[in-house]
């Protein structure tokens, strides 16, 4: 468990360093911020120019700046595969729900490949992380598909996804996940979620397909739509950032050694991370 004088003196340093975390793009600046290095400490890792893992370090400061990452709050996770994040989050005291697809179709989907499927809550373990009692006590799994999120998933102080909802089978799903995941939260929770990002074209992308690739166009018309019904979304940042790294692009076949951009069939993208708060009443 972290002490209130750590937590003090990084929130002293953290939230004065690149500002709070906005809906936004990955960008090769992070890995060089305090926020971003303490995250790679808490995971036992370096900071590596790849986009998977900005993405969990984004979830991670995105709910740790919003109060989420306190004891005693619930968490619930989508498509949890084997990532770090709930270790994590037991540490800091929370309640984490790990839910991922069953474990049939993933793999009749390939994805028991790489850490992609989580087959219980062992799959979640990290001793390096956090200790055995604390994460047993702390985390829990169940299997569960995110095109019909169960109704017993409620009352969550906060949720998050990681690089997930592109594959639920074309773009309309992916939107309507992302609006029905806020039943899962109290009136004010927040939600944290990654997905791809299409720089090529705000036009032409994948769609129907078992990875769909997200336009500009899509991401302002779910945030719109979400607004309309109350809800907050925090502000878009679609720059694409100023660093060498940002202008290279990880071109097929994948070298992942500088993996910020890279190619999709014909299209470059990269991780766009969204930031929504349920409507308090």
């Amino acid at each position: 468990m972290h002490t209130a004088t750590t937590e003090r003196e990084w929130r002293h340093v953290l939230m004065t360093d690149f500002g709070r975390r906005r809906s936004e793009l990955c960008k090769a600046q992070d890995f060089h911020s305090n926020w971003y290095k303490r995250w790679c400490t808490e995971m036992k890792e370096s900071p590596n120019l790849h986009r998977k893992q900005w993405e969990f370090i984004y979830i991670l400061q995105a709910l740790w700046e919003r109060g989420c990452l306190e004891p005693g709050k619930r968490g619930l996770a989508f498509a949890v595969g084997t990532e770090p994040l709930p270790a994590v989050m037991a540490n800091y005291g929370c309640d984490i729900l790990a839910t991922d697809i069953f474990p049939e179709d993933g793999i009749s989907k390939g994805w028991n490949n790489d850490n992609q499927l989580c087959f219980g809550v062992d799959s979640l373990y990290k001793d390096y992380i956090c200790e055995r009692e604390t994460f047993y006590k702390r985390v829990d799994y169940m299997a569960a598909d995110m095109n019909a999120i169960p109704p017993e998933l409620r009352n969550y102080d906060f949720n998050w996804s990681s690089c997930s909802f592109e594959h639920l089978g074309s773009i309309e799903q992916g939107i309507e996940f992302l609006k029905n995941q806020l039943q899962t939260l109290k009136p004010g929770g927040w939600a944290v979620h990654t997905t791809e990002y299409n720089i090529s074209s705000n036009d032409e992308t994948q769609d129907h397909n078992m990875t769909v690739i997200f336009r500009h166009r899509d991401i302002e018309r779910v945030a719109e739509a979400l607004r309309r019904e109350g809800h907050f979304v925090e502000e878009l940042d679609y720059s694409l950032g100023g660093m060498p790294e940002d202008f290279a692009v990880d071109t097929l076949p994948h070298q992942q050694k500088i993996h910020l951009k890279l190619q999709i069939d014909r299209f470059v993208v990269t991780s766009i991370g969204l930031i929504i708060r349920k409507k308090q009443g």
